[in-house]
């Protein structure tokens, strides 16, 4: 189930696309009026897990100031006017269409600032920062942008627009902060960005999708009728898209760095698309269908706009800063060459020979515990020991984010170098004074600094591959023995090595 919602929210160009076909054949052929008793839970489903990942403490960092000033400037001083003026155009005789543009223009910056910015080797720090401010200064005055731009075309309840402001932004977004910093005092930042964060954003995807499937389910029957519809939606969306991300390339390149021009760039077109489908398809009723519609295409043109930009990223603003570090030592060159062995005797021996020992670490305290057994169990046998440990892909992180599939080995590589030397000086640190330590007992440590893989990408799948690859004879590894719904949500690692390992696993457990 994860994996494929982990899919759905690399390639959202092409998911929303499908949900929105299934919605419409959904709603030719069947009443599609009960699927609103499922917009709430949708809603909840889309917007908390994106706030449990968001953190809010980072509003009140210093720096980038200029960056954030210019930022929502165009955030709520050109954007929301231009998308009504190109509703005015485009949807005269339609104002709920007219919404739907006016909406997808008013909420700014999503995960997607943050992913994007990522991309493009951005200031991170300052993408993140804008998505806080962008989302709290958007939720407070989306009311109010709507009742003056368009209390004149439709009937506008403030009271009804701020209640449902507070249940599907505020509520979700105080629920997710106390989510957040339960999980960071349990598992501790490091592991909490790395291994728990990432669980999240497939269920917002989850309820994204669910969304664009009930509001064009509701709206199929009006589309049958005239099926130029979305075509004629596309090309204001274009125009808008277009203009913002040449208006604040512009802003950026003149005013700033190229690392606080690019988070501008992505922190004023990257809309919030997840907060305006939930205020459409909640606020405003049954004609609320039509611009939740508008929306669901947005997310379309945003993704792929978005895609195209950041290959045109260096030719704007130069190429970013060169690495000056040497390229890290890559995985295949630590894990000795497989032993190969002649299967002469016919009988399998009863008596196991452990030659070749995989401790996997994730670099914890809980570490420490799988450690003493790799060390005993590679004294008792006269074993070598290799230690493994896998760092998250940045650039699988950021594909989710942005809903894209990213694979480019080199990208790979220059986006993990800085978390692989991290990771390669503590397991050499760590290593040492275990070593101090087991030889106080034993004449020799079968742990070596010289005998370390660092991967990165999906720990199980990293893990069981290389002990496949190198002929290991025995993996070892811990579990953190946590029983808690967290983890019953994120699953174990240990776990998933041990379903799919045809290798031996011991786990040790932590007293």
């Amino acid at each position: 189930m994860w994996k494929l919602l982990q899919k759905i929210s690399k390639n959202l160009s092409l998911a929303i696309p499908a949900m929105m076909l299934a919605g419409f054949i959904f709603g030719i052929f069947m009443d599609a009026a009960f699927l609103k008793s499922l917009i709430i839970p949708f809603t909840f489903l889309m917007v908390y897990p994106m706030m449990v990942t968001l953190n809010i403490q980072k509003v009140f960092e210093g720096g980038d100031v200029k960056a954030q000033v210019l930022t929502q400037a165009i955030n709520f001083g050109v954007v929301p006017f231009l998308a009504y003026g190109v509703g005015l155009i485009f949807f005269k005789d339609q104002p709920y269409m007219a919404l739907g543009l006016l909406l997808a223009g008013l909420v700014p910056t999503s995960g997607m600032t943050i992913s994007w910015t990522g991309f493009a080797k951005g200031n991170l720090a300052a993408a993140v920062k804008m998505t806080v401010i962008g989302l709290t200064l958007g939720s407070i005055a989306t009311p109010l942008y709507v009742r003056m731009l368009m209390g004149t075309s439709i009937e506008i309840d403030m009271a009804a627009i701020f209640k449902q402001i507070v249940v599907i932004v505020f509520i979700p977004m105080a629920a997710g902060y106390l989510t957040r910093r339960s999980l960071v005092k349990k598992h501790g930042e490091k592991r909490f960005k790395t291994l728990v964060a990432p669980k999240f954003p497939p269920l917002s995807t989850l309820g994204v999708v669910g969304i664009v499937f009930i509001a064009m389910a509701l709206k199929a029957r009006t589309i049958a009728a005239d099926p130029s519809m979305l075509a004629y939606i596309l090309l204001p969306l274009v125009i808008i898209y277009g203009f913002n991300f040449i208006f604040s390339s512009f802003v950026g390149k003149r005013f700033l760095s190229r690392g606080d021009a690019i988070a501008l760039v992505y922190g004023s077109v990257m809309r919030n698309l997840s907060i305006a489908l939930a205020i459409a398809i909640n606020a405003f009723g049954k004609q609320g269908a039509s611009a939740a519609l508008v929306v669901a295409v947005a997310y379309i043109v945003q993704v792929q706009s978005a895609a195209w930009y950041v290959k045109l990223t260096d030719k704007i603003f130069g190429p970013a800063p060169l690495d000056d570090e040497e390229p890290s030592k890559t995985a295949p060159e630590k894990v000795a060459k497989p032993v190969s062995e002649a299967p002469d005797e016919p009988e399998v021996s009863m008596v196991a020979d452990i030659k070749k020992i995989l401790f996997a670490t994730d670099i914890t305290p809980a570490a420490k515990y799988a450690a003493r057994y790799a060390c005993t169990i590679g004294n008792k046998f006269n074993a070598k020991v290799w230690a493994i440990h896998v760092v998250p892909d940045l650039l699988a992180e950021y594909s989710a984010g942005a809903g894209v599939t990213i694979k480019d080995p080199e990208k790979q590589e220059a986006f993990n170098r800085e978390a692989v030397k991290n990771a390669e000086k503590i397991l050499e640190e760590r290593i040492r004074t275990t070593s101090e330590k087991v030889i106080r007992e034993i004449s020799a440590c079968p742990l070596s600094k010289d005998r370390i893989i660092v991967k990165t990408g999906d720990p199980v799948e990293e893990i069981t591959k290389a002990a496949t690859q190198g002929n290991f004879d025995l993996i070892i590894m811990s579990t953190h023995g946590d029983q808690g719904i967290d983890d019953i949500l994120l699953g174990s690692t240990a776990q998933g090595v041990i379903h799919a390992s045809k290798i031996p696993v011991l786990v040790a457990r932590p007293s």
